[in-house]
């Protein structure tokens, strides 16, 4: 099995479906990571954008409690997405949320954060 742990900032509003077997929530991770130094000796940065797909429980909690800019730190599994197209297969991947953890809140929360704290 493929595993492998990602830490990186909402990049935009998950998607979360409540039908069929059970609730799908799909949501994009960035970040930044070192990509060695250009020609004058300066450490350049390449930005990592990894789309996840998160399941039941875990689906619903990151859709109702997660904001674009929060932090995540996951732990998935690949898994093979396989499909016919025109009578060739198409060979994928997806990323599969196995389990995560709160991270720093990003702008969008913290806001909401003061503006609870200031009314109560």
């Amino acid at each position: 099995m493929n595993k492998g742990f990602f830490t990186g900032q909402l990049a935009k509003a998950p998607v979360f479906r409540d039908g069929g077997k059970a609730p799908v929530c799909y949501f994009t991770l960035i970040c930044n990571e070192y990509a060695g130094t250009d020609q004058g000796g300066d450490a350049q940065e390449r930005k990592v954008a990894i789309p996840f797909t998160a399941f039941g429980a875990k689906a619903k909690a990151i859709n109702e409690h997660v904001f674009v800019g929060d932090q995540l730190m996951i732990e998935y599994r690949l898994a093979n997405n396989d499909r016919e197209m025109e009578g060739q297969t198409e060979y994928g991947f997806s990323f599969i949320l196995d389990d995560f953890d709160f991270g720093a809140p990003g702008k969008i929360k913290r806001e909401k954060l003061a503006q609870t704290q200031q009314r109560g």
